[in-house]
């Protein structure tokens, strides 16, 4: 990222990917109950039966969900979330700095903003498709209720996994992956450039030191950019993605079903808890990753000394 120190040696790529993973699954940890809250409100709107749960606001979806179906719901799909962070955040954020530097190759000036948004696409594209089958399942698990039925779609992770693959196919693993692609490249791209340009006037312009308050501020501004631009696909996403087989002939006919159905303001449904899990999430996970870095690079050249 932007704005490191002079002295600060440069991280490896392994320990770029290491850190982004570990950082990402400790605040998806800290976040997950808003996640599960943004899920639930986001389908809200699908099921019309009068016995059907409604739910208002964030600390009201999370109070009704821990009421009426236990605090443990709040976590559940949670082990396929920290999967997805392994598998998915460690990429898109580890391999960021590694493929601007190649886009960026043989330029004067290597911190183009093409080069970053160049980057963002790539490595956000590229992560959706191995980490497609993590997100799937984690918003099943979020997504399904007892009160609907005594008995669940799926009763853990690797039920999900197994049910999943048996019964829609492999390609079942990899549903609403176009929907998933554009929110990810969306959100990849305006979260890491936002991020990136904003520790980079902070620093350069010596408003803050590459350190705690900067790369807080800037992870608070990248989080609240990111879930604006990516409400109205996220929400599409999560529909689609939770639908049953033949519910919705495409994406956009789930598009174009919840804006018949319950207006354009059907698109930014959950905005709320999506823009506090996103600021918390990025704020977390920024913080934890540059000290993870930091930390991981001194040890390396402590032994490098020893030796």
């Amino acid at each position: 990222m932007a704005g490191a120190t002079a002295s600060d040696a440069h991280p490896t790529m392994g320990v770029k990917i290491f850190s982004a993973g570990a950082a990402a699954c400790l605040a998806d940890v800290v976040t997950f109950p808003l996640d599960t809250a943004k899920v639930r409100l986001q389908i809200q709107g699908e099921c019309r039966t009068s016995s059907a749960v409604r739910y208002k606001g964030v600390l009201g979806t999370i109070t009704t969900l821990a009421k009426t179906e236990g605090p443990m719901k709040l976590y559940s799909g949670l082990p396929a979330g920290l999967q997805r962070q392994m598998s998915f955040a460690s990429l898109r954020i580890g391999l960021y700095d590694t493929v601007q530097e190649l886009f960026s190759a043989g330029r004067e000036d290597d911190s183009t903003l093409g080069s970053k948004i160049l980057a963002g696409l790539t490595t956000g594209g590229v992560a959706v498709f191995i980490g497609q089958p993590t997100e799937v399942v984690k918003v099943r698990l979020q997504a399904q209720s007892h009160l609907h039925g005594p008995q669940p779609r799926y009763t853990g992770t690797y039920n999900a996994y197994r049910i999943i693959a048996t019964t829609e196919g492999l390609t079942g693993l990899w549903k609403g992956t176009t929907p998933n692609l554009m929110r990810n490249v969306i959100i990849n791209c305006t979260e890491l450039v936002t991020y990136d340009l904003m520790k980079g006037v902070f620093v350069n312009n010596k408003l803050l030191a590459d350190d705690l308050p900067c790369h807080f501020v800037s992870a608070l501004i990248a989080g609240f950019c990111t879930t604006l631009l990516s409400s109205p696909v996220d929400v599409v996403k999560t529909r689609f993605v939770n639908s049953s087989p033949g519910q919705y002939t495409s994406v956009p006919n789930c598009a174009m079903a919840m804006f018949t159905k319950e207006g354009p303001t059907a698109f930014f449904k959950g905005f709320v808890p999506s823009f506090l899990r996103l600021a918390s999430w990025n704020v977390i996970m920024f913080v934890c990753f540059e000290h993870l870095k930091r930390e991981l690079m001194k040890s390396r050249q402590t032994v490098d000394c020893t030796t």
